[in-house]
């Protein structure tokens, strides 16, 4: 992926060292649980215990503002990060066009450690998120390494596909799919919402997909890129991360699909490059 000297958005909110009240814990979105038994699985610890250790932390930010100073490759990730986000603004605005519809860009909040947004309180351990609250996505660039080491997911494409799937979800709150899909919650059983959530969280994987498809002029993707991508939807696949952390599937359970359907609708979307064609919830075969 070419990247390096490009225009950046200045869509960004920078809050890397900042401390922040403790309040409730946020619901996250995209990769966010995913991560969170990942990494439970690679440290050898029972996920209920790692989110009561995230809350825990909650009021101890409050006296570390000021104090974080980015590293050179942290900054360099910030860059890349923002040029992203860029070409993911101009791919957007001219989709929303063709729709006849205006596209409002979100906000990138880089934080550190943990943050509060209208969703609520969220660790890094959560991984990326958006909050449909305050159309912001959330990420501590640690994540990228995350990938790297623990989920296996290599190259900066790989990191593109983050930005872009959450992203995807900025594109649901604005086409009022992410409404309906949470405004359905109460009404449903948990087993009933999941099945849902996934169908959510694959449509997200399809813009990402169609985002893919109109940059690959303006940020040079090639086969390459296409393939760490895929590498990174594959990692992060339900029944993945499930036989990883447990040795076992539970389907019931799955909230974001499987590492398969989650590669499918990846490349449904880059290959056809049309909105209208990630209809994930009246799909009869995910």
């Amino acid at each position: 992926m070419r990247w390096k000297g490009r225009e950046e958005s200045t869509n960004i909110e920078d809050i890397r060292g900042q401390g922040f009240s403790g309040g409730k814990t946020a619901g996250v979105g995209g990769l966010g649980l995913l991560v969170i038994l990942a990494i439970a699985y690679f440290t050898g610890t029972d996920p209920r215990q790692l989110i009561g250790a995230v809350e825990q932390q909650s009021g101890k930010a409050q006296g570390q503002a000021g104090s974080y100073t980015p590293t050179a490759e942290e900054q360099e990730l910030k860059e890349f990060t923002a040029v992203t986000l860029r070409d993911t603004e101009v791919v957007w605005t001219k989709l929303f066009q063709d729709l006849g519809r205006t596209y409002e860009p979100p906000t990138l909040v880089l934080f550190s450690g943990q943050v509060q947004s209208a969703c609520g309180y969220a660790s890094a351990a959560s991984g990326p998120f958006y909050c449909g609250g305050d159309r912001k996505l959330f990420i501590d660039l640690s994540f990228y390494d995350e990938m790297k080491q623990k989920l296996g997911a290599r190259g900066d494409f790989a990191q593109a596909y983050v930005v872009a799937h959450e992203v995807g979800h900025h594109v649901q709150n604005q086409l009022g799919t992410l409404d309906k899909v949470h405004g359905m919650q109460e009404r449903l059983s948990e087993a009933e919402y999941n099945a849902l959530s996934v169908r959510l969280e694959l449509q997200a994987d399809y813009y990402a997909g169609v985002w893919a498809h109109h940059a690959q002029q303006m940020a040079g993707i090639d086969q390459g890129d296409v393939e760490e991508a895929i590498e990174a939807a594959n990692a992060i696949g339900d029944d993945t991360l499930q036989k990883k952390s447990q040795g076992y599937v539970v389907p019931d359970a799955f909230t974001h699909g499987t590492s398969a359907q989650r590669v499918r609708w990846f490349m449904k979307g880059f290959e056809s490059g049309e909105v209208r064609g990630g209809d994930t919830f009246n799909a009869r075969s995910l």
